[in-house]
């Protein structure tokens, strides 16, 4: 767990329920941030095709936390995503709906975009001052599971989702201090949000993603853009195996690499 304490949690309410922890961050915008910047600057962005499918398998399977065992499926969302901001924070939310964008053009197959409303919306980010974080935590998970979550990871965000029979995500919850400073702000939209869309599993043991609790990153690097375009190519489904998706794997990524060098203009 790094300096500002990050969380992620995978836990299951029932046996079609799934909640996990993390969050993520990025943009123009946000490179005039000093610790973003020069992060951006030394960023490595050449990977062997193993050091991708690594990062991906590690993970797209499993969970950092969870109450009902380790579920080695793909999870992801079939559906286009509406994000919803619920808060007071006109700054914090105007850099969400950034973030958002930012992943949408980054992402080849995921349909993501604000929404106008909750009603409108399967992932609603709360955005709360710290004071108020555990307090609203408590009201997300109940003050039981609150406590279980706040002694394993004293968290400064957290994130869960709700997942059918086909391991399919129905709904996502991010829950993000504003009142920590940008980058905390940026780090932690950034990973819980892509988090929230699938990539659960933090790991120690890959040093270039941001779903690492060394690593804080604070805008969408290249790694982990290879990460969630491999998750959302349409031939990586909700539901698959580690088999099924070592099978499909060599194609997608020929592909995703191609993808992901024009985006962020790679030399070939």
């Amino acid at each position: 767990m790094h300096s500002h304490s990050r969380s992620r949690v995978l836990r299951t309410f029932a046996v079609t329920l799934t909640a996990i922890a993390l969050d993520l961050v990025a943009l123009p915008a946000i490179a005039e941030n000093p610790a973003i910047a020069s992060r951006q600057r030394s960023e490595k962005k050449i990977f062997t095709d193993g050091e991708i499918i690594e990062g991906f398998m590690k993970t797209a399977f499993g969970a950092e936390y969870h109450l009902a065992g380790k579920v080695d499926r793909i999870r992801k969302y079939d559906a286009p995503v509406r994000v919803f901001a619920d808060g007071t924070r006109a700054d914090r939310m105007a850099q969400l709906a950034k973030i958002v964008a930012d992943i949408a053009a980054r992402v080849q197959h995921l349909d993501i975009a604000m929404a106008a409303s909750s009603d409108e919306a399967n992932v609603l980010v709360k955005l709360v001052r710290d004071r108020d974080l555990n307090r609203t935590i408590a009201t997300f998970y109940g003050s039981e599971r609150a406590r279980e979550i706040r002694s394993s990871l004293d968290p400064q965000c957290l994130s869960g989702f709700r997942k059918n029979e086909k391991f399919e995500i129905e709904h996502s919850d991010v829950i993000l201090t504003v009142d920590n400073g940008d980058f905390v702000f940026f780090d932690c939209a950034y990973e819980e949000l892509l988090q929230s869309l699938g990539p659960i599993n933090d790991t120690s043991s890959v040093p270039w993603t941001m779903f690492n609790d060394n690593v804080s990153m604070g805008f969408f690097d290249v790694y982990d853009q290879y990460i969630l375009n491999l998750l959302y190519d349409p031939r990586i489904k909700a539901g698959m195996t580690m088999q099924q998706v070592k099978a499909v794997l060599p194609d997608v990524l020929a592909d995703v690499r191609a993808w992901v060098r024009r985006v962020n203009n790679l030399a070939e």
